[in-house]
């Protein structure tokens, strides 16, 4: 056993040792701050706090025989997730962390986790007092769940049966947790990280990030997920330094509130992905950045989906006044399958940036256009470098399908060989050997882990440019596109079954989904005569010829005789609407095709890959279909930046209740334009918000602006429950005149974010009463976090 009192953190094979050096040798010390308001409502752990509720917790689980089993950790964001985590580690119980099912969206939340407790078989869940809310109104019930057992870890810390707690047999083989990033709702799998798999990659990022005892990290990134627990969490703890945190939903909701806290605490250490920068450079005013002093920010990560170029030029702008330095980004890579960091840069030196031919790039070569003939006239595309491979770590560009190494300015897939990479999924053998223990022809060498990630290197610098896997990623989490195709094709009744994908594409700098699928043949089978003019010209500019088309369209010469046109408004609303109810994502674009066009192998597979290349050369066979334009975004020199048409602040003083609708009806057709950043024609403003794509985050904006704007407070969940426009006014009007609010021109006072007044709160019922209390203790749930 290593000896705590002297030994330093490499040496620990542990986690239970490393947390019980830091109680020994620091017992006083300030491990984790958690704003439970994202500002200033501070609660605090030190290591000797934790180090006594992890061991409280620990014997309550060793009380059950539960070590060796796996529990599922069902918490909001906040420090009773982290003494929840150690207590499994200090019990021997590898932890499940996962979130709790939201109550007002059983349909969607509730699946996935069904999935993850079949595949885990957890023996015991151990939640806090806001989630037996939850439990208690009948979850425990659910099929598969009769037999857990519950442990409320609020009613359980009691520091007096501290000192009875067992030492469990630990090593670095032995699984931590189970990281559910990966797998289908239906097909989910858990990675099994390990002791030493923390232990190593925490080494790794320390390195990486030159960080020293004079480090603190800040973020808002949820606790359940690898970014979030290994580099918020566990790595103050490795270094024994301060940590931090934030809700995600605190972060949404005013982006502002992160910079705050890096700047109030002299952060060092912060980070996020892409989406999160672009957010506070767009969201932050001027009047908001003045306060700010971010000049102690020196590793600024940007990591788990596409890093851009353009996002870091805009963040940059937007924040040198008040202290940022363009040099403090740091592009990395990683996935949960090789615990979390694969590569990074150099510290204090500006990110690497490459213009590539995407020609060459579609057919995996690499080709600067620099190198191209000025003639060409070619533009490329912009890749972001993420760094060099780090210490301890060996990655090497594979083809996917030969399995042999690429050469030099080829693109292939990224294999992986080191301690960190984990030990494969929990209970799903084949898709571990599949993944974990692949092998280079010819030589053998191996195992590597496949990442399903296309790349290349150019000077020893590590480019990604694609998946070789179908996963969709957007704001940082990873959809499936065979979920989102099942709620398709359930969506509306002309749909073919097993005739549709889901895949991504890039547009105004973001990734985008769309949706392809066909339609029964009483639909689109027959044509009048000849093939006449295809749907659209062909163009690889799509922006140019988005805006040259109707948002939606039927084409005559698909619809038969004997048949009524194809309802294409319908079912187009009908996808997008399930699709966000069901995976709270906004889907760019529906085409609907003809019955037997749509890319399949020879063995009758989907090929979503083709679909994609047909969908941006416009050589699919459409009937019909929606394609979202979206808001010009400007900015000005100092970075800030907005949509334009961005609504005005309704004077409503003095005016009818009629009128009173009318101005705020048109406020919210606006506002809505903006949250979700699309065409105001397509804006219905009896459509329910819902159909036009809005997802939580969106909410969350959307919630927030109002009560900026109006002073008027809505939860959450009513937005995402598909109120429309015209619901929404008419709620407005009514709030106005049965809650006394004070009538201001424009505004109506300060409240705090997430405050509601009291003569709504006493017309709630009971279980409202308990929802709106869960919601007050972690607002509208961690099932809401990115």
């Amino acid at each position: 056993m290593t000896d705590l009192s002297t030994a330093s953190p490499h040496e620990f094979s542990n986690l239970v040792d490393l947390l019980r050096h830091r109680a020994l040798h620091q017992p006083d010390k300030t491990a984790y701050i958690f704003l439970n308001d994202g500002e200033f409502q501070e609660i605090s752990l030190t290591y000797q706090e934790l180090d006594q509720q992890a061991r409280s917790i620990a014997i309550s689980l060793q009380s059950l025989g539960a070590a060796g089993q796996r529990a599922l950790l069902l918490y909001p964001p906040g420090l009773e997730y982290i003494a929840a985590f150690f207590g499994c580690l200090y019990a021997g119980v590898a932890a499940v962390p996962v979130y709790p099912p939201h109550p007002a969206r059983p349909e969607r939340t509730l699946p996935r986790l069904m999935g993850i407790i079949k595949n885990a078989r957890p023996s015991v869940s151990l939640i806090p007092r806001s989630v037996q809310v939850i439990v208690d109104s009948g979850f425990s019930k659910v099929p598969g769940l009769e037999k857990m057992q519950w442990i409320v870890t609020t009613d359980n810390v009691d520091d007096d049966v501290a000192s009875d707690w067992q030492e469990p047999c630990v090593n670095a083989d032995t699984i931590a947790f189970l990281q559910y990033t990966s797998g289908s709702t239906g097909n989910p799998k858990g990675v099994m990280v390990s002791h030493g798999n923390l232990l190593h990659n925490e080494q790794m990022i320390q390195d990486a990030f030159g960080h020293t005892e004079q480090s603190v990290i800040a973020g808002w990134l949820p606790l359940y997920h690898d970014m979030g627990l290994i580099g918020n969490v566990l790595q103050p703890l490795y270094l024994g330094i301060p940590c931090i945190l934030m809700s995600p939903t605190a972060f949404l909701q005013k982006p502002v509130r992160w910079l705050q806290a890096i700047s109030r605490y002299r952060a060092t250490t912060s980070g996020g992905p892409n989406f999160s920068y672009d957010l506070c450079a767009l969201k932050i005013r001027p009047e908001q950045r003045a306060d700010l002093d971010l000049s102690s920010w020196k590793i600024a990560f940007n990591g788990s989906e596409p890093v851009r170029e353009d996002t870091m030029e805009r963040f940059s702008a937007a924040f040198e006044s008040c202290g940022f330095r363009k040099e403090a980004f740091y592009p990395c890579y990683g996935l949960a399958e090789a615990t979390l960091i694969v590569s990074g840069g150099s510290k204090n030196e500006l990110p690497i940036f490459r213009n590539v031919d995407e020609d060459a790039l579609r057919q995996h070569r690499v080709v600067p256009v620099s190198t191209l003939p000025e003639e060409s006239g070619k533009e490329g595309r912009t890749l972001t470098g993420c760094g060099k491979k780090l210490e301890g770590q060996e990655i090497v560009i594979a083809d996917p399908e030969t399995l042999r190494q690429c050469q030099p300015y080829e693109v292939g897939e990224i294999w992986i060989s080191g301690r960190s990479v984990a030990q494969g999924y929990w209970q799903k053998h084949e898709d571990t050997e599949e993944t974990f223990q692949a092998h280079l022809s010819g030589t053998g060498e191996g195992p590597f882990l496949r990442t399903g990630d296309l790349g290349f290197f150019l000077n020893e610098e590590l480019f990604i440019t694609g998946r070789h896997k179908d996963l969709i990623i957007i704001r940082g989490r990873n959809h499936y596109p065979q979920d989102i195709e099942r709620t398709v094709e359930s969506s509306y009744p002309r749909l073919r079954p097993g005739a549709s994908a889901a895949f991504s594409v890039e547009t105004d700098g973001e990734e985008q989904v769309v949706v392809v699928a066909e339609v029964e043949r009483r639909y689109g089978e027959r044509r009048k005569g000849r093939d006449r003019e295809k749907y659209g010209k062909k163009d690889r500019d799509m922006e140019r010829r988005l805006a040259q088309r109707r948002q939606v369209q039927v084409l005559p010469e698909h619809i038969p005789d004997d048949q009524s046109p194809l309802d294409a408004e319908k079912a187009t609303e009908s996808i997008r609407r399930a699709v966000s109810e069901q995976h709270e994502l906004q889907v760019h674009a529906v085409l609907l095709l003809k019955v037997g066009s749509i890319p399949k192998t020879s063995s009758g597979k989907i090929q979503r890959h083709a679909c994609r290349n047909g969908f941006l050369n416009n050589t699919l066979a459409v009937v019909g279909s929606s394609i979202q334009k979206r808001p010009k975004y400007i900015s000005d020199k100092s970075g800030q930046g907005k949509f334009m048409d961005e609504p005005a602040v309704p004077d409503l003083s003095d005016v009818t209740p009629e009128k009173r609708r009318q101005l705020l009806a048109s406020y919210l057709h606006k506002l809505v334009t903006v949250v979700l950043k699309t065409d105001p024609s397509l804006v219905n403003p009896l459509q329910a918000l819902t159909s036009l794509g809005l997802d939580s985050l969106m909410a969350i904006e959307l919630q927030h602006r109002l009560e900026t704007d109006l002073g008027l407070t809505w939860p959450m969940t009513r937005f995402l429950e598909g109120p429309s426009i015209l619901q929404l006014a008419d709620e407005a009007v009514e709030k106005l005149e049965t809650e006394n609010w004070k009538l201001k021109t424009g505004n109506w006072g300060e409240e705090p974010v997430g405050a509601i007044s009291d003569p709504l709160y006493s017309v709630l019922s009971h279980n409202q009463k308990s929802l709106w209390f869960m919601y007050r203790l972690a607002p509208e749930s961690p099932a809401y976090n990115v």
